[in-house]
């Protein structure tokens, strides 16, 4: 993941290819494809180069729940909230997750390691209540099935140590 300082290199790349206004998605979702997520830094660039208010860009990015304005934890649990998942307690378990890690606002922990995010059926229902643990970069992806609110603790804290860990050995 390049770090935010090189942002102008990545905007005069992404730029190159679309520099419309129509592509405003397009680019967004490029600039998340390259940092994880959409640094205001990169933002405010974007909106004075394309000469497109900051609110407006803004505006798309917390409409669309595809995009991420902060940083993703190591570990991201993804929380099914389809039907059968949201019947059968999930919702529970989203709540229990953020309390675990600590998480007051927004979907990562305090301390940036460990994220918590609602998302859509994973259509996999036969396991309902449905908790997906993926790493940031993807390498990693682990489904959970059958989860009460007693393994959903117990999967934030296995998680936050193996992310501890990891951010020990310079992962």
């Amino acid at each position: 993941m390049p770090t935010v300082s090189n942002v102008d290199n990545v905007l005069s790349d992404i730029l190159g290819r679309y520099s419309s206004r129509q592509y405003l998605m397009r680019i967004l979702q490029e600039i998340q494809s390259v940092y994880g997520y959409l640094p205001r830094e990169a933002l405010e660039k974007l909106s004075n180069i394309m000469r497109i208010p900051l609110s407006d860009i803004i505006n798309v990015a917390t409409f669309y729940h595809q995009y991420k304005l902060e940083p993703p934890g190591y570990y991201i649990f993804l929380v099914c909230m389809g039907t059968a998942c949201h019947l059968k307690g999930n919702q529970d378990n989203y709540k229990v997750l953020r309390d675990a890690l600590g998480i007051k606002g927004g979907t990562t922990s305090p301390d940036g390691l460990v994220s918590v995010e609602r998302a859509r059926c994973f259509g996999c229902c036969s396991l309902a209540p449905v908790i997906m643990v993926v790493s940031r970069d993807g390498s990693e992806r682990y489904l959970h099935g059958y989860v009460n609110v007693q393994e959903a603790r117990k999967l934030a804290l296995k998680y936050r140590g193996l992310t501890s860990s990891k951010r020990k050995s310079g992962v």
